[in-house]
This record gives structure tokens, C-alpha cells and sequence, in this order.
């Protein structure tokens, strides 16, 4: 039997559906603004307002200063306090569809899901998320290895900055 020389398709990783479907969505969104917004004219402010919409679809309970659970772990019982996207949700979304951004044609240097504002907003869900539920997010030290001790070969990879510009 002769092959018909094409490759069968290739499913896509988890991560590149994931991908693909949250740019399906967030260009949705911008088609259902009042006007429809092309996305050529998107800036970090509708990133901002998209991720905001998303709150609404949230599964995280965030409690509020003047809620009696505030700042507490694990609340005896439940309150009205309002459900959120959790900010490793939106942290982990960003990151998608910031690559997803420059691989439909995007500039890096015009990608609206890098800008400043956008890291900005994420640090303050992040802080605001751990102190309603009275995490500390404090940088943690971490211990040094066998080979930070001087017991082998140091190499590259052993770095403390982040592969993904973060730190």
C-alpha cells in the first residue's frame, strides 16, 4: 500500500488549544464592542477592561475588607463576598495570549499584553487575592544546592532569573 506522502494532522497540545481558544475570545470580545473594535486598534486599556469582564466568570471568592472572613484562609462558613478569575488564571492567559499576539502577525514592541499596565494590574489582583485571604507574598529565599555550595559544576541553567523574563 503506497502512502499518499501527506503527514496525518498533528492534534495540538493542550497549550496551543488553550491558546488558540483564548484568542478566539478575547477577539470576540473586541468584535462585540460598541463599535466593534478591529485588532489593530487594541491597546493594554481594553487587555485591562477584557480582563476585568472575565471577573464575572470567576470560581475564586474574594473577600472584601469589611467582610468578617477577610484575611482568613479557610472561612468557617460562606458570605456575599464576590466570586473572581484567580489572578494565576488571568497570570497564565496573559501569557498565552501575549504569545498568541505575536504569532498572528503582532509587533512585539506593539504587543498590548506586554505592556507595563498589564503587569501592573496583575501584581495588584495578585496582592489583593493573598491578603483577603491572608497569604503573604513575600519572595522566598531559596536554599542553596549542592552546587550554589561549591559541590559541582556550576551551569547555566542554574540561574535564579526566571526563562520567562520574570523575577
Amino acid at each position: 500500500m503506497e502512502s499518499s506522502g501527506s503527514e496525518p494532522p498533528v492534534t495540538p497540545s493542550r497549550y496551543e488549544s488553550q491558546k488558540r481558544r483564548d484568542w478566539n475570545t478575547f477577539g470576540q470580545y473586541l468584535r462585540n464592542q460598541r463599535p466593534p473594535l478591529p485588532m489593530s486598534h487594541c491597546n493594554c486599556n481594553h487587555v485591562l477592561d477584557f480582563l476585568r469582564y472575565l471577573d464575572q466568570f470567576g470560581k475564586t471568592k474574594v473577600h472584601v475588607p469589611g467582610c468578617m472572613f477577610y484575611g482568613q484562609p479557610e472561612p468557617p462558613a460562606p458570605c456575599t463576598c464576590p466570586l473572581r478569575q484567580a489572578w494565576g488564571s488571568l497570570d497564565a492567559l496573559i501569557g498565552r495570549l501575549r504569545a498568541a499576539y505575536e504569532e498572528n502577525g503582532g509587533s512585539p514592541e506593539t504587543n498590548p499584553f506586554a505592556s507595563g499596565a498589564i503587569r501592573v494590574y496583575l501584581r495588584e489582583v495578585r496582592e489583593c487575592q493573598a491578603k483577603a485571604r491572608g497569604i503573604c507574598f513575600k519572595k522566598k529565599k531559596k536554599k542553596p544546592t549542592t552546587m550554589e555550595m561549591g559541590g559541582g559544576r556550576e551551569d547555566s541553567s542554574s540561574s535564579s532569573a526566571s526563562p520567562f523574563g520574570f523575577s
